[in-house]
């Protein structure tokens, strides 16, 4: 992962919160002056998500500390793997050590997620894609780490594709109303995608030469017949109730996508320790 400005600003304001005014606990314990080692173990099997962000956190912190890794993004890795090590200042490797790890464990957590979907419907042809429900701020890092995984990004915000909701549609009187006022303003070359849920609103929406339909929580028979009725004429997104034990079955439906909300807003943080190693 590139560590932008943006990722690295996110990196100082988590470090500002943590340690405030400064760590009480290692100032009174340690001079400053001691050396040593830690090491990041896995206590899962886990996707490594996120590793350069976990390393720029010490590097901001201090640069003179060292960060050897092992394994790289998009990995698999067994319990008990040793995932990278860092050396210098014990006081800085203590300080950092917390809002590294939380970085790293959320990341890895989405990639891992994300992994287990991505595998569950291999060989369908199917792409698993994220949401923008993501956590405020970070959605970059998270949307990544869903790539780390094997999945591939939805829209980013609100700028970069058209989905029209139930809300819009409702706001607009109609699907038709609300794609023909999109077509009429939004660029050519944005794709528009909209959001049905039942049979007749998808005619509306293929009519209407929507670029991607999205099924939202529909049964397994009903968008069967959805992809039958579109049969080409649009992209079809599944979308809404998706869990790892259905997530194959929708994908033998014959949708092209299957966005799940659920690998941003629901993946458990990765187990992982910061370990010292004998003084």
């Amino acid at each position: 992962m590139v560590v932008d400005a943006g990722v690295k600003k996110l990196i100082e304001k988590a470090l500002e919160e943590d340690i405030g005014s400064g760590d009480l606990t290692t100032t009174a314990i340690l001079t400053g002056r001691e050396t040593g080692a830690a090491r990041a173990v896995s206590k899962g099997d886990i996707v490594i998500g996120g590793m350069d962000v976990f390393k720029e956190v010490f590097f901001t912190l201090d640069p003179t500390l060292a960060v050897e890794t092992h394994f790289s993004d998009g990995r698999s890795v067994a319990k008990g793997e040793m995932l990278a090590c860092v050396s210098g200042s014990l006081k800085s490797i203590l300080m950092a050590e917390r809002v590294a790890l939380n970085f790293f464990q959320r990341m890895c957590g989405i990639a891992t997620l994300t992994r287990q979907y991505v595998e569950a419907v291999q060989g369908t042809g199917v792409k698993i894609m994220d949401t923008r429900k993501t956590t405020p701020t970070l959605r970059c890092l998270e949307k990544y780490a869903v790539t780390a995984g094997g999945g591939t990004n939805h829209r980013f915000g609100l700028y970069d594709q058209v989905l029209i909701k139930d809300n819009h549609i409702t706001a607009a009187g109609s699907i038709s109303r609300a794609l023909k006022k999109v077509k009429e303003t939004v660029p050519r070359g944005i794709r528009i995608e909209v959001e049905t849920k039942n049979l007749e609103e998808v005619r509306e929406a293929l009519a209407a030469k929507a670029d991607i339909i999205m099924l939202d929580n529909m049964g397994i028979e009903a968008m069967k017949e959805a992809v039958s009725i579109i049969s080409g004429g649009a992209l079809v997104e599944a979308s809404g109730n998706v869990t790892l034990s259905n997530v194959r079955d929708i994908a033998l439906t014959g949708v092209d996508h299957i966005s799940v909300g659920a690998l941003t807003h629901s993946a458990p943080a990765a187990d992982i320790s910061l370990l010292f190693k004998e003084m």
